[in-house]
């Protein structure tokens, strides 16, 4: 069975406040091209579908036709709900368009009952994970302690009982929406740390042919079995190095994947650039970069005068600029920006309690903190859900 593995859709984002709607759509044309052209047998989408749980009016129309094409293509569709995703929203009328072949699959609950597709070789069972909040399905799936990799855990042993009540040869996909160990991140996805810890072992995932990944918006191979398919559009100047695709999976009779990556359309290429304002605006080796989008780094030790009129002169898609001095890191003058650059909360936090009292937290208050962040996360995913 050929499958078409894609996620992180993020239908309505921006970039740095460019209207992304356009590019959003000549992918999902690309997407439908693919599945016709490459005679893709089913697709895979592993959640952010949206890019917030209220989307905009435009890209809720453009996930309507984007169904509408899919189904008429008459190739089945699997997806799930991510962090970014309302499962509720998304989820509404699910059983009504599970007849069009567009199978949603938005509720904790159902993790261990399949979509089963058929081809040649017999039944290939599609597992939905939709992004498991843990503060909110701990009780469902029975665990003490609110954790990805214990949700997951309990999640993927419904999966596995539901595989070996089958016929044996039964090849099995898996649909996440997670942070897995060994995965590279980038500016753009929404933190989901719990307790310290935002990421879980690829292992959890063991016993299944393969693992469709959302989440991070890099394509990566965890394993030859686990792969995340990566955003199909740039989200963040962190991710100018990133080649934007989708994997077309081959699953052979008895389970074995063989991989290729296929292209996304490129709206615009990203760039980021460094030095001097005298310097960026001369730099012959920098022309390249001229119908880019541009993030420049201005490291004059003094702001000059009107920086930003004068680099779009040159790089007039210029849609970031950031001020960073060359200084010496004890220098009074280097910015707090600069200063908490790569910290996370607890981390910000822990020092403010250091430079408060003279003396870091000991480890009953670190677990004190993680809790109070714990709780206003959840509390956060609670209200979204709500709304």
């Amino acid at each position: 069975m050929r499958l078409l593995h894609t996620s992180d859709w993020h239908l309505g984002r921006a970039f740095h406040r460019v209207n992304m709607l356009g590019a959003q759509a000549e992918f999902i044309g690309h997407v439908v091209t693919t599945v016709r052209e490459r005679e893709v047998e089913a697709v895979v989408v592993s959640g952010d579908v949206y890019d917030r749980a209220v989307p905009p009016l435009a890209a809720v129309e453009l996930f309507d036709d984007a169904l509408h094409r899919l189904a008429g293509l008459g190739v089945p569709t699997v997806m799930i709900s991510g962090n970014h995703d309302s499962a509720r929203r998304l989820g509404v009328g699910a059983g009504l368009i599970d007849r069009a072949g567009i199978h949603l699959r938005t509720e904790p609950t159902a993790c261990g009952t399949p979509v089963v597709l058929a081809d040649t070789h017999g039944d290939v069972a599609f597992y939905g994970l939709p992004y498991l909040e843990p503060a909110l399905v701990k009780d469902e799936f029975g665990v003490e302690k609110a954790g990805h990799e214990a949700v997951l855990a309990a999640a993927m042993e419904r999966v596995r009982a539901d595989l070996a009540a089958r016929a044996p040869g039964t090849r099995s996909v898996v649909l996440a929406h997670a942070f897995v160990t060994g995965g590279e991140a980038s500016d753009s996805e929404r933190d989901i740390t719990v307790g310290g810890v935002a990421s879980v072992p690829a292992g959890v995932f063991d016993g299944v042919d393969y693992v469709a990944l959302g989440h991070l918006h890099g394509s990566q191979t965890i394993t030859d079995r686990v792969r995340y398919s990566g955003s199909p559009l740039p989200y963040s100047f962190s991710e100018a190095d990133h080649r934007k695709s989708m994997w077309l999976i081959d699953l052979d009779a008895h389970g074995a994947v063989t991989a290729e990556r296929v292209d996304c359309p490129v709206p615009r290429p990203l760039a980021r650039i460094r030095g001097p304002l005298e310097d960026l605006l001369a730099d012959p080796d920098l022309a390249r970069h001229q119908e880019s989008w541009v993030e420049a780094t201005l490291t004059d030790p003094v702001r000059p005068a009107e920086p930003m009129a004068r680099l779009t002169e040159r790089f007039p898609h210029t849609l970031s600029l950031v001020f960073d001095p060359d200084r010496a890191p004890d220098d009074p003058d280097v910015s707090y920006a600069r200063r908490l650059a790569g910290r996370d909360d607890q981390q910000i936090a822990e020092d403010f309690v250091a430079h408060v009292r003279g003396a870091g937290p000991d480890e009953d208050e670190r677990g004190v903190l993680r809790d109070a962040f714990d709780a206003v996360r959840a509390d956060a995913a609670v209200r979204e859900v709500a709304r």
